[in-house]
């Protein structure tokens, strides 16, 4: 069903920067957050919470810098932070100066809604727990910030005690809270959970405060595995604020992701959340922030992953190729990314026809190259090769049947490779390539010997090879190896496997993956190094 809420109506708020910081094995610098916050504002969400000021001296320094350095556009940035202690005002608590001083128009404090966490983990009564919430909003609102209430272990506390639970939301809101988030700390709830209890809160508070004043979010973790469905079930119950992460970052299995939960309220609810022309960003932010945080891009994610729109079976392609929507559930564009579709030893003809056509070959007329082609890639997929991690190598397949194949660079007459072992355990390796290096068309190929070092075989291969090739080439210059990844195919044991090689080369613009496979660990990297230099070379 669509919905009519505008902008502005529904709060987007993004905890990547706090609640995200603390996923295993991520660490941001200050510069890091900085760049990240941008990008957040960019894709245009409302709240940007920046962390802990006060608590961590590098959140303290991210929002000084943020207030000097970052021209916001669209969000507005939000300082974490605590109700004030027990037994002390807002007006005299270190905790809540450091907030303020963070100069943040948003501040989000963190509040027990489980009477179990306010008497033992608090160590105060139920009563002063609201005390504290009220006093912390109330000064915030006074000096000028909007302010929001998380409630930790919401959905806990309201299954042990559903009325005290109720009674800190009220408070919270009665005493002028933007928002009040309902968080499912433990993360160990699923849809129903949700419908069911934001549906029973929403009916407890109606009496007292009117529907305009209930703006209740949702903050989800990932537990169960339903931290983005359950932030949509909150949304479909009644909430219009939502919290998540850039790509799911967080603790233990992280928080709801972020570009998932907007994807979903935008193409599935109909809720507009995002200023018009920034959701067709979110691909590109995605991978942007995971290259920030040193994190590999997860090629699976909904909506912003490499494979999120890509087609395997041959059954998808034929349905694709009569109409893209039978196998897209939206337009892969409307979040940045592009449909692909992936040559395997599934592949059918569609497959291959719409491949080709991506790579720039039209082959819908040329039934009988298509038919050689499509049975060519059968074959060796069913050797090894994986076309569909390595385009390059089948744009260089599908060229060489239709159009006698891209200029090569060069014709091998041998290579040989020497790796020394000393006493001391150093090790060098040494190649040398024999080769006819061919330069502009009509020229003679010129014989060339070249030999070179390196700290491995393949990486003495590739030295000895652009010497080699460097005089007539010198474009080989902006050429570069990215990746290299050895695979032992299944089926294979001992020293006698099967090797797969995929190697992935860039020019500074672009990138291109070849994949070569041999009985010889070496064998199988010089066909795919070769190949990619050779594709890299015809790029223009």
């Amino acid at each position: 069903m669509t919905q009519t809420h505008t902008v502005g109506e529904f709060h987007v708020f993004d905890t990547t920067l706090r609640d995200g910081a603390q996923m295993e094995g991520l660490r941001y610098s200050v510069a890091d957050k900085l760049a990240v916050a941008e990008l957040l504002d960019e894709l245009g969400v409302d709240y940007i919470e920046g962390g802990w000021p006060g608590a961590l001296p590098s959140d303290t320094e991210f929002f000084a810098r943020a207030a000097e350095e970052v021209n916001f556009k669209h969000a507005k940035l939000v300082a974490f932070g605590m109700t004030r202690r027990a037994g002390n005002t807002a007006a005299d608590d270190p905790g809540f100066a450091a907030l303020l001083d963070s100069r943040a128009p948003a501040i989000c404090l963190v509040a027990k809604s489980d009477v179990r966490h306010v008497e033992r983990a608090l160590r105060t009564t139920p009563e002063e727990n609201l005390a504290m919430i009220t006093d912390s909003v109330r000064t915030g609102r006074e000096l000028g910030r909007e302010m929001f209430i998380d409630c930790e272990h919401f959905f806990d506390g309201f299954r042990h005690d559903p009325d005290y639970a109720t009674l800190v939301v009220r408070t919270a809101l009665e005493a002028g809270a933007e928002a009040v988030v309902l968080c499912d700390t433990n993360g160990g709830s699923i849809p129903a959970d949700i419908t069911a209890a934001v549906t029973d809160l929403r009916d407890r508070l109606a009496p007292d405060l009117p529907p305009e004043r209930v703006r209740l979010g949702m903050h989800a973790q990932n537990d169960t595995g339903c931290a983005v469905a359950n932030t949509i079930a909150a949304v479909q119950a009644g909430v219009m604020h939502v919290q998540g992460t850039a790509n799911g970052y967080g603790e233990r299995p992280g928080n709801a992701n972020l570009f998932t939960v907007i994807a979903n309220l935008e193409t599935k609810l109909g809720l507009r959340v995002l200023p018009d022309g920034c959701l067709e960003k979110m691909t590109r932010i995605s991978h942007a922030v995971a290259e920030i945080a040193n994190m590999t891009p997860d090629e699976h994610a909904p909506y912003t992953g490499h494979a999120a729109f890509a087609h395997k079976a041959g059954i998808h392609a034929s349905a694709i190729k009569a109409d893209p929507a039978l196998y897209n559930h939206i337009d892969p564009a409307a979040v940045g990314n592009d449909m692909r579709i992936l040559v395997t030893e599934m592949a059918g003809r569609a497959s291959v026809e719409l491949k080709s056509r991506e790579l720039g070959v039209d082959l819908s007329g040329d039934k009988g190259a298509l038919d050689r082609i499509t049975k060519r890639v059968k074959e060796l997929e069913a050797k090894g090769w994986s076309f569909e991690a390595a385009d390059a190598s089948f744009e260089l397949l599908v060229r060489d049947e239709v159009s006698g194949g891209l200029p090569r660079p060069f014709t091998l007459d041998t290579y040989r490779v020497i790796v020394d072992h000393d006493p001391e355990g150093a090790t060098v390796a040494e190649a040398t390539v024999r080769l006819h290096v061919h330069g502009e068309p009509g020229e003679a190929p010129e014989r060339c010997i070249a030999t070179a070092q390196g700290n491995g075989p393949v990486n003495a291969l590739d030295a000895a090879l652009r010497s080699a090739l460097a005089a007539r080439h010198p474009r080989l210059a902006q050429l570069s190896l990215s990746d290299f990844k050895v695979r032992i195919l299944a089926g294979s044991t001992g020293t006698e496997a099967v090797t797969r090689v995929l190697i992935t080369m860039g020019d500074g613009e672009s990138e291109w993956t070849t994949v070569g496979v041999a009985p010889n660990l070496i064998e199988a990297s010089w066909n795919a190094l070769a190949e990619g230099l050779a594709y890299g070379l015809n790029r223009r």
